[in-house]
This record gives structure tokens, sequence and C-alpha cells, in this order.
């Protein structure tokens, strides 16, 4: 009897993990940290629901630390079997984990040092050193779908889902009980692409399944219809005028990427004053170089523009931020400037000293141009609280706050309905994963009603036979 169990990613859109379990086999696909509410943080603490030495492999549908950032947390509780991604997240991987790791040890310190802990002392979920150990795990497989085996009676393969470079579809195959015929099939959207984003390929069209795990990040609601090109425009141009500072707080790993290529097109095109870019992000900043080395995921349009010599992600006064001590000296900086920094939610990195000065001063803007999950900085700030805490302070918003919705690199539920239409046959079961309850019970009624399924909407340990 194969088995699928959910313990992560369902009821929040972080934590993702979910388990298939057959006849002793064990395979986890994505390995994710919960982030927002401290309930959800509170499980990253927690002995795991499974045994880490019990399992034969993990696969990660994408880098995002929502998605992998628990790895090195699991091989230090004894996981050794091989981690399976595509050759993208691979590179973003040696990238992301030492980077959570340093970010992990550099919190519980700032604690420690500014005694904002009850823990005494604070210590890292993982360290640096975890994450390099995790990285020896990894076996990075072309994302064009060839499979292969994962565990006893169980084989996988993976292909392009368009939400960042190296995001994956990943379709299992599970063996039937003599082993002579792979039987059931379970396909994992992972994070799907918002279709027509720069840079990266649209995701592809689903593959014949039995068995569908589907994102419902938006599944309430549709994308702004305002080009996030354009709104971009009207709010540098405006800081530009009142020669005021713009923070975007912006995921490390795709959105940085696509704010300076739309950056970059704007001042092309005339549409903006050059103003300072200022990418304060050492993770950025490598992700940037890794965007460019992969262009079997590039679009047209990127390579169109490589084809005229130009960096396509380089603004034309664009300025990398690498030590911390360079990062500081930007809070002496006047002027209309546009700093991007992480984390996109404002859970923590660079972005949390520069909210300091910016969420204060009514001329400066942030701009939110991604998913703010329930109790981050970003949704706290975006929901209209008059304070918020950063960095141990309590800091009075007093900014002017701007939400770019079209930014998204998630699919809203109408493009997940239009990748939906591309399945060559209905699914015994689909399963909503990755949404706040509202956002996930929206999508499954917007699926029923369009194509009739039977939906199911699995709850935090919820267990389901692959009969």
């Amino acid at each position: 009897m194969a088995t699928l169990s959910f313990w992560g990613g369902v009821g929040t859109v972080t934590g993702s993990k979910y388990l298939i379990e057959k006849d002793g086999a064990s395979v986890l696909v994505d390995c994710g940290m919960f982030q927002g509410l401290k309930e959800l943080r509170e499980r990253n603490w927690q002995d795991p629901p499974f045994d880490p030495r019990a399992i034969n492999s993990v696969l990660i549908t994408h880098a995002h630390i929502d998605h992998t950032g628990y790895l090195p947390r699991l091989v230090r509780q004894g996981f050794t079997g091989p981690v399976y991604c595509s050759r993208g997240t691979g590179d973003l991987l040696k990238i992301l984990l030492p980077d959570a790791g340093r970010l992990q040890e550099e919190d519980a310190d700032y604690k420690n040092r500014h005694k904002l802990t009850r823990h005494q002392p604070a210590l890292p979920l993982y360290t640096e050193k975890d994450a390099f150990e995790a990285l020896k795990l990894v076996n990075p497989l072309p994302n064009t779908g060839e499979s292969v085996e994962v565990g006893p009676g169980i084989r996988a393969g993976f292909r392009i889902a368009g939400h960042i470079l190296g995001s994956s579809l990943v379709l299992m195959e599970i063996a039937d009980a003599g082993g002579d015929r792979w039987g059931r099939r379970v396909l994992f959207s992972g994070d799907l692409g918002h279709y027509d984003q720069p840079i990266i390929q649209d995701p592809v069209a689903p593959s014949a399944c039995d068995y569908l795990l589907v994102e419902s990040t938006y599944g309430d609601r549709l994308h702004d219809p305002e080009n996030p090109k354009d709104a971009l425009a009207r709010i540098i141009k405006d800081a530009a005028e009142r020669d005021s500072p713009v923070l975007i707080p912006a995921f490390a790993v795709g959105r940085t990427q696509e704010l300076l290529y739309l950056i970059r097109e704007l001042e092309d095109e005339k549409g903006i004053p050059i103003v300072p870019v200022y990418v304060d992000s050492p993770m950025a900043a490598a992700t940037t170089t890794v965007y460019g080395n992969h262009a079997e995921e590039h679009d047209e349009a990127y390579a169109s523009v490589l084809a005229r010599k130009q960096h396509p992600l380089r603004t034309h006064s664009l300025i990398t931020v690498s030590s911390r001590a360079e990062s500081k000296r930007l809070n002496d900086v006047h002027g209309a400037r546009v700093i991007i920094s992480a984390s996109g939610m404002m859970t923590g990195g660079r972005v949390l000293h520069h909210a300091l000065r910016s969420v204060p001063d009514p001329d400066a803007t942030i701009v939110f141009v991604g998913y703010q999950a329930a109790g981050t900085t970003g949704r706290r700030i975006l929901d209209g609280e008059r304070e918020v805490k950063v960095l141990g302070q309590r800091v009075p918003v007093r900014c002017r706050i701007a939400r770019i919705g079209g930014f998204s690199a998630h699919a809203d539920w109408k493009e997940v309905l239009r990748w939906l239409e591309g399945i060559p046959a209905a699914p015994r079961r689909t399963f909503l994963t990755h949404g706040e309850p509202h956002a996930a019970n929206a999508m499954a009624n917007h699926i029923k009603e369009r194509f009739g399924w039977p939906v199911e909407v699995p709850v935090y340990g919820q267990r389901f036979e692959l009969a």
C-alpha cells in the first residue's frame, strides 16, 4: 500500500513537506522551513513527525526556503540519502542554504548580544556548516522529464514549472506490488509560475496522473490587472520627483532578478529617470549570476537582449552592496534611490536595517512585490498596523506603502485553471496545497466548478491512501 501524508504546505504557504510511503520505502517531496506565525515557526524546532533516517530520498521542487530551508536540520537529524532537484535548483541551493545557516547564526548572536531572547542562550536552528553537509547530498538532474529511481519501487522526473529558475513539476511513479508495472502516478506542481513573466519560460503542461497536488497561493484572488512594469515606473518617477528613497523588500531568488530586468528595460525605453539602484543582498547578487548561466530556461525576450550584447539584469546605475559595512553606509546616502534587499517578507536579513530608517520616514516608499505571509512584518505593514517591531524595536509606520500585485511569481486562480486545462485526463484525486485556508478552499471551488473533479484540502498530518 502507498500513502501520501502532509507535513507542511497545508493551511499555510510555508514549510512544504509531502511524504510518500510504500512497502517500507519513504520519499519526501520538499523540505521547507515554516515562516510567519509563531505557532508555525515553532514547528521548525519540534522533532519531525517521521524518522529522517528512514527516508530514502528527498525531492526538491525549487530552491525557495519555504521548500528547502529545513533540509540542513533534517541532515543533522540523521538523513543521509540523496537529494534530487533540477540543475538550476542545485546551483541556487549552493547559495541559499549556507546563507540561511549564516542568518540563523547571526540572528541568534544578535538576540544574545542585545538580550532579546528568553532562551539562554539563543541557538540557531542550524549552522552554515550544517548547510554545507546537506549540499553534499544534492544530485542535480535535467529539467526535461527523464525519470530516475528515487526509492525502491518509486521513480521521479522533473519538468519546468516557470516559478523561478530551476522550479519544477515533479512526476512520481509508484510500482505495483509485483514491481513489474508503474501503476500510480503522482504529480506535484510545486509553485506554479505566473504566465508571461520575464526571464524564464512558462510552466509546461501537466502530465497525466492519478493524483495531483497543486498550489493554491492565489486561489482566492487575481493578480492586479495593472502591468507591474507600469506600476514600477510610476513609483520610481514619483520618488525621483520628490528626491526620496524607495525600499523594495524582495526575494533574492527570482524577484530581485525580475525587478532588475524591468528597471533596465524602463531605463532603455526612457520610461524612468536613471537613479542609483542598490542591490543589498550578497545572495541576490550571486543568484543573478546563476540566472545568467542557465540558458536552457531563458525565454525568447531574455535571449534577444543578450543577442544585442547587453546584460539583461544590469541597470544603468547598478551598485551591488557586498559587505555589511557597505550596507550600513547606505543609511548615509541621500536623494532618490532604489534599494532592493532581502528578505521579501521582511522576516530577516539586511532589509530590516533599512526598514528601521524607511518605515518611520514619511518621504520614503516601501514597495511590496510579493506574497506576504500572515504574521510577517511585511504583512503587518500591508494590513495597516500603525507600529511594527523591527530588530526588537517598536517602529511607527509613517512611510508611503505601495503594493504591485502583478509581480507575483505564482499563478493566480485563473492561471492555475489555464494550466490544468492542459492535463490529458482528469486525475482521480486532486489535493490543494501551499495556500492559506480561504485561498485553498476558494481554489477547490474553482476546480470543482470548472472541471467537476474530486478535490481535497488537506490539513497538517493528514494521510491518504494512494489506491
